[in-house]
């Protein structure tokens, strides 16, 4: 398969047992010698998906990008254009990361 497009979901998981969030997306990938590239964009016209997922992107980028057929593969997003849009690369570093955030009251 040399190109991919279609519609999948970007599901960040706060644990192996708790999903936090998931986007609905419409992404094309396509093979790059020897890699892949992906870009996509936020299917719901809603102003709380942008937001939901900049806020989860600030927490940690790496999301878990599931296949209609619930085929998975990590992923690193790197959202553009108000977070409406983004690009993605493929997550290789390890599997348990440890997420700090802190809000100021």
């Amino acid at each position: 398969m040399d190109r991919f497009e279609g519609r999948c979901w970007l599901d960040w998981w706060a644990n192996s047992s708790t999903l936090l969030g998931s986007v609905e997306v419409d992404v094309v990938i396509a093979a790059v010698t020897g890699r892949w590239e992906a870009d996509g964009r936020l299917v719901s016209e809603s102003d709380e998906d942008p937001e939901a997922f900049a806020f989860l992107c600030e927490l940690d980028p790496v999301f878990t990008l599931r296949f209609e057929d619930e085929g998975v593969v990590a992923v690193t997003a790197q959202p553009t254009d108000g977070h409406r849009r983004f690009s993605l690369t493929e997550y290789t570093g390890p599997v348990q990361r440890s997420v700090v955030n802190r809000i100021a009251l």
